[in-house]
């Protein structure tokens, strides 16, 4: 199945509360200079900076004042429960070094970032074995530019009650260390102003869902990207594209956008709602409007747009399918890529496709709530949806193909990996709230 469009040659990418323990005897030591830099949130990143685990203790705690430790009332434990470290950095790319393994015991570690983004799942090293891994990540807070005397904008993104607090709106960059036996020898962090990113616009489908088990495909989208490559995931739960300019939400995505970067467009399911009509827009009408818009600041700036069709609902009929509940929507997004020229990948065909393998009673086991949900995705789900992305632009040709990681070994919708045997350890931030938009 074909997901993908392919692009003009001129659009291309060129190229907790139980006492914390550190295990510093079980790693191999690294200059004592490196352990505690001098850092603070006011002072930029302008060169790695080392922090090796072996010389941490639970004191390490983070605070605006070191600049750096270990967040959120967590460290490493004896009993191999998740942490977080965190390290006070300007907003920008960050090339993250991670060193795992343990001189004594084995490890086996899954690497999240800022708020579940998926970086790296089950890696495991043996006694005494050390593997090094780099990515990127993305760090960013809600201020903004000021706007020129007399003219029009804001200093901050409109942030909703439920976003103030999160890890993806401050100024530090988080890493959550997770898997069945976490052990960290050293982290190193530098500056990668140069990274291409990949910028995503869109509702709660697409956003870094912060709390388990919701998950959107946004966010498990890093861990089929090459390490080089940020993804900067600006979607939020209830966003329409209305709103989405008038909490200067895609101002603060242009303020950072540069040549070679990508934006990944995908809105429907909250836009498509006449009982809001303060942000409704009529699919072949309005809707293409404001996608063009979107597209045009995208290329007005060198960055690459790619068109997404919203996923289908888990609503299926008597005979197993799904229901097309998007309405013209999904087809109006197919015929803006063909007018504009640009990528598209079309998640409405490939969920249904991917729903309907799944069929009627197993099909909830990819959604949040345990199944009640019947729009957004738990991990499994937004896993899979992020294979089809890295699928669809594998599909687009060498330049797009590119950007996916070489360990990605193709996906098929109607033949998607069984839930039953899907597996990544879940984070320890949980909420049972409906999600905004819903």
């Amino acid at each position: 199945m074909r997901l993908l469009a392919a692009l003009p040659s001129a659009l291309l990418f060129a190229t907790a509360a139980a006492p914390l323990v550190v295990a510093q005897a079980s790693l191999p030591a690294i200059p004592a200079s490196a352990a505690h830099p001098t850092a603070c949130a006011a002072t930029p990143a302008a060169a790695p900076r080392t922090f090796n685990f072996a010389q941490l203790t639970a004191a390490d705690t983070f605070t605006p004042e070191r600049g750096y430790g270990f967040d959120l009332g967590t460290a490493p434990a004896a009993a191999n429960t998740p942490f977080y470290f965190s390290v006070a950095v300007p907003e920008g790319n960050y090339r993250v070094t991670v060193t795992f393994g343990d001189a004594a015991a084995t490890s086996a570690n899954t690497v999240k970032a800022e708020s579940r983004q998926l970086l790296l799942e089950s890696l495991a090293t043996k006694p005494g074995e050390f593997v090094t891994r780099t990515f990127t990540v993305n760090v960013r807070n809600a201020s903004l530019p000021p706007p020129p005397q007399n003219a029009p904008g804001g200093t901050a993104v409109l942030l909703n009650p439920r976003e103030v607090g999160l890890l993806r709106w401050d100024d530090k960059l988080t890493l959550e260390f997770n898997g069945a036996a976490p052990r960290i020898r050293s982290v190193e962090i530098a500056p990668a102003p140069a990274a291409p990113t990949v910028f995503i616009a869109g509702d709660s489908t697409v956003t870094d869902q912060p709390f388990e088990p919701a998950a959107g495909w946004g966010q498990m989208l890093p861990r089929f990207l090459k390490p080089e490559i940020a993804v900067a995931n600006h979607a939020e739960s209830g966003e329409t594209l209305k709103s989405f300019l008038s909490e200067l939400r895609l101002a603060k995505i242009l303020s950072q956008m540069k040549a070679g970067d990508f934006l990944f467009i995908q809105f429907g399911h909250n836009d498509e709602k006449k009982q809001w009509p303060q942000t409704y827009v009529e699919a072949r009408t309005t809707y293409k409007a404001y996608l063009r818009a979107l597209i045009a600041e995208a290329r007005l700036r060198g960055a690459t747009p790619i068109l997404v069709t919203s996923m289908q609902r888990r609503t299926f009929d008597e005979h197993g399918k799904i229901k097309n509940t998007h309405g013209n929507y999904p087809a109006a997004v197919r015929e803006l890529a063909a007018e504009e020229k640009v990528a598209l990948v079309d998640l409405d065909r490939a969920s249904t496709a991917f729903y309907e393998a799944l069929g009627p009673a197993r099909a909830p086991l990819a959604f949040s709530a345990g199944g009640k949900d019947a729009t957004h995705h738990d991990n499994y789900g937004g896993y899979q949806l992020a294979k089809v992305v890295a699928q669809a632009l594998r599909d687009a040709g060498p330049e797009l193909a590119a950007l996916v990681s070489p360990d990605f070994n193709g996906f098929d919708p109607a033949h998607p990996d069984a839930p039953e045997s899907f597996v990544l350890p879940a984070s320890p931030a949980r909420s049972d709230a409906a999600l905004r938009g819903n």
